[in-house]
């Protein structure tokens, strides 16, 4: 599944036309590289042999680069806000990744039941009050790349315990949403050239 933290910047570095090498790390090689990161951690931006890490700090490089971090200020704090709340879900996400089987799918299975439905629903109410149709201002931000690749991870699959139709039943308007997102022009090129529908 292409998705990840590291997936709206790809996205947005695409829309924007910016060049970017794609250094995916496989799981066999990452104890050795975890070490050389700025946090122990994924994703990290090099820049002209700088290094950036923390996930939304690089999606906001990535967006004010592409065109896609609002210059209004309460619009730029909308965007903040929504990539901040989608990090808490990845973060809880994140830590049940090496729970042994039967302790994962207790976590998993409380994560579905509780905490996920209300950051769902929260970050619905937030996509109507701003009137439905992205989160920040009237056209596509990085909050919206960063919320969509939410609803495609929880709507995958890949999650062992938590149903793939959880977002459609407890918010089906992120689900109407990632749709919008995935048949924006800019996301649609950004997959085409990786050989992917979605």
């Amino acid at each position: 599944m292409h998705g990840g933290r590291g997936e709206p910047v790809r996205i947005a570095f695409s829309i924007g036309g910016i060049p970017f090498e794609d250094d995916r790390v496989p799981f066999a090689e990452w104890g050795a590289r975890k070490p050389g990161t700025p946090f122990g951690s994924l994703p990290v931006l090099e820049v002209d042999g700088k290094t950036l890490a923390q996930s939304n700090a690089i999606t906001r490089y990535a967006g004010r680069l592409a065109r896609l971090y609002p210059s209004d200020p309460w619009e730029a704090a909308l965007c903040d806000e929504t990539m901040d709340a989608v990090e808490d879900v990845i973060t809880e996400v994140a830590a049940t990744m090496a729970l042994p089987e039967e302790a994962k799918k207790a976590r998993r299975q409380a994560l579905a039941a509780g905490p996920f439905p209300f950051y769902l629903e929260r970050l619905q109410r937030k996509l109507e009050a701003n009137g439905g149709k992205y989160f920040a201002g009237a056209s596509l931000t990085i909050a919206d790349l960063k919320a969509a690749i939410l609803i495609r991870m929880l709507s995958s699959g890949v999650l062992d315990h938590v149903p793939a139709d959880l977002p459609e039943k407890t918010a089906p308007q992120l689900v109407e949403h990632y749709a919008r997102v995935m048949d924006d022009p800019g996301v649609k090129a950004y997959y085409a050239k990786l050989g992917v529908e979605v």
